[in-house]
């Protein structure tokens, strides 16, 4: 099936960015047409703003280096944006329209730069560079709770020029919940921890949990919806998280990675800015000594609106595997109710833990699902990788 081929192909050069890859030339995927998007007249991967050496610099983007399908652009007129600005609705109602507008189909385009060098001798490493076409989904939705989940389909164009997929994966996920009295906190070295926020802290505001493919935690913020005139965001301080899977696959020079995040939604869909600075902590998750900060770093994923894209095998796979996602989700929900402080191995019996979970999914069988044996598979398999709260990681990024 082709949802199995996605754990070699979308899975190493996507979901876990796995960089390293070269830029690569005629992408029409990086370029911004304004219609459908066809070959990129220029003759070399383009970047807004660099580091500006010469022309032999060796400071090029890297990442993906697949060609992906052209897509259209959907410029039709986007009703469920200009709601969040209806006449004499509620700040709350605002906020969950706003939140409700990051449904759809996406392109989307992910630009990373280092930018200020804080540690003496620092050299910036390359810009980074990925893509992808997926869709997002209101998979819960309570009123002051708010669930989506992304869902990558992607067409890719091989070598003869021949538009192979789709090639299906289960994509990263965000949970909503307004005026949050809980958030689970990063703190280095794999381990995460449920801190308490004050009353005064929330009110009025949105926390946003974020987590990895496998339905792990990633990190969680809380922030304040502002609405002005046509300007729509949410911004938080900066918060703890692991590496990103585009770093840790090729460098081990810091370990966590402290990030300001805006969400900004407008009439072609999203955008996410982050303002992320890199650090290294020791053993017990404190900032080392002397220089503990490598660099700041600018991010910029962009969602643009898209029609036309055939994402129905990804509506299939995700009306076929998802009351097991929804078991996996409250495994790790019980897990950290019955736990203060969760500290998890990247692997086990040298499997990472999307292995065996993306396995069992595609396994299943269209419309036969046994929800208390995949309960207990999805418990037991997370429990695996879950280690004391004393013990040394295998690793300290996951």
């Amino acid at each position: 099936m082709k949802r199995i081929m996605v754990l070699n192909l979308i899975i190493i050069f996507f979901i876990f960015f796995a960089a390293g890859c070269g830029y690569k030339k005629n992408d029409p995927q990086a370029s911004n047409t304004p219609e459908s998007t066809g070959q990129n007249p220029h003759s070399e991967r383009l970047y807004t703003f660099s580091w500006q050496y010469g022309e032999n610099s060796q400071l090029k983007p890297r990442g993906g280096t697949t060609k992906g399908a052209p897509v259209l652009l959907d410029n039709s007129e986007n009703s469920v944006w200009l709601s969040i600005y209806e006449p004499g609705i509620s700040k709350f109602e605002q906020d969950r329209r706003a939140i409700l507008a990051m449904a759809g189909d996406y392109r989307v385009t992910f630009d990373f730069i280092e930018t200020v060098p804080l540690r003496g001798g620092y050299k910036p490493q390359n810009p980074y560079q990925s893509w992808a076409t997926e869709f997002v989904k209101v998979i819960e939705d309570s009123g002051a709770f708010i669930s989506l989940q992304h869902i990558l389909v992607m067409y890719v164009e091989n070598v003869q020029g021949a538009i192979e997929g789709p090639f299906v994966a289960k994509h990263w996920r965000h949970d909503w919940k307004y005026e949050d009295n809980t958030v689970l906190e990063y703190i280095g070295n794999n381990t995460w921890r449920v801190k308490t926020i004050p009353s005064e802290v929330s009110k009025g505001k949105w926390s946003q949990a974020v987590y990895q493919v496998d339905d792990s935690p990633r990190y969680e913020a809380i922030g304040e919806w502002i609405h002005d005139g046509n300007y729509s965001s949410w911004t938080t301080a900066g918060t703890w998280r692991p590496l990103p899977r585009r770093e840790f696959s090729v460098r081990d020079d810091y370990n966590v990675l402290v990030s300001g995040n805006r969400h900004i939604i407008n009439e072609n869909g999203w955008v996410h800015e982050q303002d992320n600075i890199k650090l290294v902590v020791d053993e017990s998750g404190t900032p080392i000594r002397e220089n503990p900060y490598l660099v700041k770093e600018a991010g910029l994923n962009r969602y643009e609106r898209i029609t036309d894209t055939d994402f129905s095998a990804g509506i299939d796979y995700w009306t076929n595997t998802a009351e097991f996602w929804e078991d996996v989700r409250d495994a790790w929900s019980q897990l950290f109710s019955q736990n203060e402080i969760i500290k998890l191995n990247s692997k086990y019996e040298n499997k990472k833990l999307y292995q065996y979970l993306f396995q069992y999914a595609d396994n299943l069988d269209k419309g036969v699902y046994d929800s208390e044996e995949g309960s207990k598979f999805a418990t037991s398999t997370i429990n695996n990788f879950v280690i004391e709260a004393n013990d040394k990681p295998d690793i300290s990024t996951y």
